[in-house]
């Protein structure tokens, strides 16, 4: 099979970009972070968070879900590291991960930065955002439309910089004509899921899929919203 994507990052109407990314369709490795941005040095622990993960991921000769979620304990205590220096001492962040090897595929997130997956052209599953804001909609406090406007959502109850480090993983099988969506919080916010679908379904490429989905969210972001970035990821078969 083929792997090909698209990747798009923008600071927004912010000053500093705290997001990071890095995408490779050739070794099918793809990860996400998102600096918080109420917290010091925010693009430094996404930046160094990308860097352990996608390393540690290249570098793996076999990747299951429990290596996966050892390269977040492995990024946690490099930003741990890190915090030592000053200013950096209360950084943080929240990442994301895709491994597609083969036919399988592995992932991991911690926070509220997401993974979309779509098999088949139809809804596959999502993580599920470890904020204050998710744990009500899964108590049935509020609908799922109120994740994206819940005054909490923004209130994080994992992340890499703090202990203790609780991420999620997950894999599966992947087929041609599969498709996964890696994206922070500043960017599904203002993007619904049945939108994703319906781009997805219209789009040829990573890149045709990636801006029509973008067309939307810059109609909704008021002034001053926060960084947000995406990798789309499709699954092809060859020739």
């Amino acid at each position: 099979m083929k792997v090909s994507a698209y990747a798009y990052t923008n600071r927004g109407g912010r000053e500093h970009n705290e997001d990071s990314l890095r995408a490779s369709a050739e070794q099918g490795i793809f990860v996400l972070a998102d600096g918080l941005g109420g917290h010091s040095c925010g693009e430094v622990a996404s930046a160094a968070a990308v860097d352990a993960i996608f390393t540690g991921i290249s570098q793996a000769d076999t990747l299951d879900e429990t290596g996966l979620l050892d390269l977040f304990q492995s990024a946690n205590q490099e930003i741990l590291r890190q915090q030592a220096q000053p200013g950096q001492e209360e950084m943080r962040t929240t990442a994301v991960a895709l491994s597609l090897r083969g036919s399988q595929a592995v992932w991991a997130h911690i926070g509220d930065s997401r993974l979309y997956r779509f098999s088949g052209g139809m809804p596959a599953g999502v993580t599920a955002d470890h904020s204050v804001t998710y744990k009500k909609f899964l108590g049935g406090e509020i609908s799922y439309m109120d994740v994206y406007h819940d005054d909490d959502r923004s209130r994080l109850l994992r992340v890499l910089g703090k202990e203790p480090c609780r991420p999620e993983a997950g894999h599966g099988d992947v087929a041609a004509g599969d498709a996964f969506l890696l994206c922070s919080d500043g960017f599904w916010e203002y993007v619904y899921n049945e939108e994703i679908l319906a781009e997805l379904c219209k789009a040829h490429t990573p890149k045709e899929w990636a801006e029509g989905m973008l067309l939307r969210h810059i109609r909704r972001t008021p002034p001053g919203n926060d960084n947000f970035s995406l990798i789309a990821v499709f699954v092809e078969e060859c020739g």
